[in-house]
């Protein structure tokens, strides 16, 4: 590899994208002053959460599915009314999160955040 193809591709890797690689090159170009990705800004996203099924103690969420939003989301929930006591019943807990080798199941991540759960019915000592 040039000298110049190595010094682009290390440009490149700092950054998450050619096109972010390339902006960045011009600015370069043109003298102007930067940084990139050193500021973290907080922001909130206020929606409304429709549980599944309301018991007398506690909420029932039912998932065959359980989506990358919808774990954001429970997690979140958790957060922000940890007086909520949402408990999921799923189609198969051993569902793995992702098709990815090391993905935990349905199972492992509710354990992990502290989420009771089932599979197709409610257990009898939830009652």
């Amino acid at each position: 590899m040039k000298k110049k193809e190595l010094h682009h591709q290390q440009q490149i890797s700092k950054y998450k994208s050619k096109f972010e690689a390339d902006f960045a090159a011009t600015l370069n170009k043109k003298k102007i002053v930067f940084t990139y990705e050193t500021l973290e800004i907080d922001y909130e996203i206020t929606c409304c959460y429709k549980p599944d099924f309301i018991l007398d103690n506690f909420i029932v969420e039912t998932k065959g599915y359980f989506s990358k939003e919808d774990r954001r989301k429970h997690l979140i929930i958790k957060k922000t009314r940890p007086e909520l006591d949402i408990r999921f019943c799923f189609q198969n807990s051993k569902t793995k999160l992702s098709k990815a080798k090391n993905s935990i199941s349905y199972a492992k991540w509710c354990t992990r955040h502290g989420f009771q759960y089932c599979d197709k019915t409610i257990p009898d000592d939830w009652y």
